[in-house]
């Protein structure tokens, strides 16, 4: 019997797909691989200095520097968590509320409010890319329960804490410590967080270096809900 011949746009789809489903099988093996090793960097930070290299950007500086759990002061997780997810302790990956919330809002026309999570953000820094289309959100909604399956809580905020953006070409909270404060990661105080966990919407617009009177509202205001979620006390509630 001879053999069937595929048609040129077949075997097109059919690369792409293949390309495709192995791009998934490498993303969930790095994420499993990510639950023990430190990531070197991420698509956001690739991006950002692809950025800088292809305009010419002058003056750009990157800064990266892993800092593991035990070197990071406790306050600055619990500024993060008060700042951007106060439910991360307990949810399973999504704050459904705040996504009720947020589609709410755009109901009535009104700014629609941010509402991922931390291991949305995670996933999202880690492999993604910025957006927010359909196909785009699915991608991050499978690698944030692959993430939420197999990291730790303490894991995921450790990793979060080392890759958001506190500044131009500034990723990290020990970088952000050093170039802001002077000093370790592990010398932060609670004021020293809060402010750095203010820039986290915008980091390119709202500036820890040069923070405007919203920024700093916004610190006192993190400053409160600080306390008001128990303090470093609530760090005990993720496992390690």
């Amino acid at each position: 019997m001879p053999t069937r011949r595929r048609s040129p746009a077949y075997r097109l789809l059919r690369g792409a797909g293949l390309l495709f489903f192995g791009w998934l099988a490498a993303m969930a093996a790095a994420v499993i691989a990510m639950r023990w090793i430190d990531p070197p960097t991420t698509a956001f930070m690739l991006r950002d200095r692809f950025d800088a290299f292809a305009t010419g950007e002058r003056g750009y500086t990157f800064r990266y520097e892993w800092r593991d759990w035990s070197a990071i002061s406790a306050d600055a997780g619990v500024a993060v968590i008060a700042a951007e997810d106060q439910a991360f302790p307990l949810h399973d990956g999504f704050d459904f509320r705040q996504i009720d919330r947020a589609l709410a809002d755009r109901e009535r026309g009104r700014r629609m409010r941010g509402a991922s999570t931390i291991t949305q953000q995670v996933a999202k820094n880690l492999f993604l890319w910025p957006g927010q289309n359909w196909f785009r959100k699915g991608l991050e909604a499978g690698l944030t329960i692959l993430i939420e399956t197999t990291w730790s809580k303490q894991r995921i905020l450790e990793v979060y804490l080392n890759i958001a953006e506190f500044g131009r070409g500034t990723w990290g909270v020990e970088a952000a410590s050093q170039r802001f404060f002077r000093k370790s990661a592990a010398r932060l105080t609670a004021s020293d967080a809060a402010l750095l966990a203010a820039v986290l919407p915008n980091p390119r617009r709202m500036r820890v270096h040069a923070p405007s009177a919203y920024v700093r509202r916004r610190q006192q205001e993190i400053l409160g809900q600080m306390a008001s979620i128990g303090g470093p006390a609530v760090l005990n509630r993720l496992g390690d």
